[in-house]
């Protein structure tokens, strides 16, 4: 039995496939079937049932893909001790990101890395939080920086800093006539939203959760994105209101800014942290990466304040 030989096992119960388990490890399909049958001879056991489509794991398949996770995460802290020991930080390492953060982090973020650790390869891929979290418990990332909190046991979460959501509101807008806004001020009439499934429109619901029944459309037309920048664009050529994070905010023009508005009494945030699976070991690559993130963020975004209210993801009402 060898590392590799787990390392396709675990893969092929990933995937469901062969042929996608073998791209995935970058082998020929048929290397990757051999070592997988050597490995069943040698067990004296089927790993997998080969003529369901999908393919399935055998009962004893399972608990040996459970087993080799493990053994994988273990074998994997060898690396681990090699780097701390001589502080090289080498390699690849994967991870997602949402895609209303990527934008306004990521490029800063790869310039410092690459001047920092040319030695480490940051493989960077934009997803939404479902499926970022997915991806982390098939092993496809080692880990992601996402709105938090999470309700997933198999998830570890470390919060790096707090994002501000503010209101921004077309030219006419009567809210505009106040200093600071509150969630009824917003129109729900007139509200862009991004789509569903982002974790921001459900904290945006959030905040307005005690009138979101009021959320109609009085507009001729309905158009939701997934982009925080058409957001902002559609508010400057149609009017009415968006909830942006205070990062979407930082190129605003003079003219831009004076239509911005904070919340009066309890600012909400999101509250943004960078999340792994709970067998993950590389921790002095992942302290790595936090701290060059944290070099972006301004200090103030650093604490969480008493008059702050960490906005949850999920909602209830919708």
């Amino acid at each position: 039995m060898t590392i590799t030989q787990l390392e396709y096992v675990v893969a092929v119960a990933t995937y469901k496939s062969f042929v996608a388990a073998a791209e995935k490890c970058f082998v020929t399909q048929p290397t990757l079937s051999m070592q997988i049958h050597k490995l069943e001879e040698e067990l004296n056991v089927k790993l997998f049932d080969r003529n369901k489509h999908p393919i399935n794991t055998t009962e004893i398949g399972e608990e040996l893909v459970q087993q080799a996770k493990v053994i994988l995460a273990e074998s994997a802290k060898i690396q681990e001790i090699i780097q701390n020991r001589t502080g090289q930080i080498i390699g690849n390492f994967r991870v997602g990101v949402i895609p209303t953060l990527a934008p306004y982090i990521i490029p800063q973020l790869l310039e410092n890395h690459a001047s920092n650790h040319p030695n480490l390869k940051l493989i960077v891929s934009e997803a939404q939080t479902n499926g970022i979290i997915q991806k982390l418990k098939d092993d496809e990332l080692d880990c992601a920086i996402v709105s938090t909190p999470l309700d997933e046991t198999s998830i570890k979460e470390y919060p790096l800093f707090y994002e501000t959501l503010i209101a921004y509101f077309g030219k006419q807008e009567k809210a505009l006539n106040k200093k600071t806004v509150l969630p009824e001020d917003i129109d729900l009439k007139k509200i862009w939203m991004l789509n569903e499934g982002n974790c921001l429109r459900n904290q945006v619901i959030n905040l307005c959760s005690d009138h979101i029944d009021k959320l109609q459309d009085a507009r001729p037309y309905k158009y939701e994105t997934s982009n925080v920048e058409t957001l902002k664009k559609m508010v400057d050529k149609n009017g009415g209101v968006a909830i942006l994070p205070e990062f979407a905010t930082f190129d605003f023009s003079e003219e831009q800014f004076e239509r911005l508005r904070y919340f009066d009494g309890q600012e909400p945030v999101r509250e943004i942290s960078v999340i792994t699976n709970n067998h993950f070991v590389r921790m002095s690559v992942l302290q790595t990466l936090m701290d060059e993130i944290l070099q972006i963020v301004p200090e103030k975004m650093r604490v969480q304040k008493k008059n702050r209210k960490v906005l949850r993801i999920q909602t209830s009402k919708l």
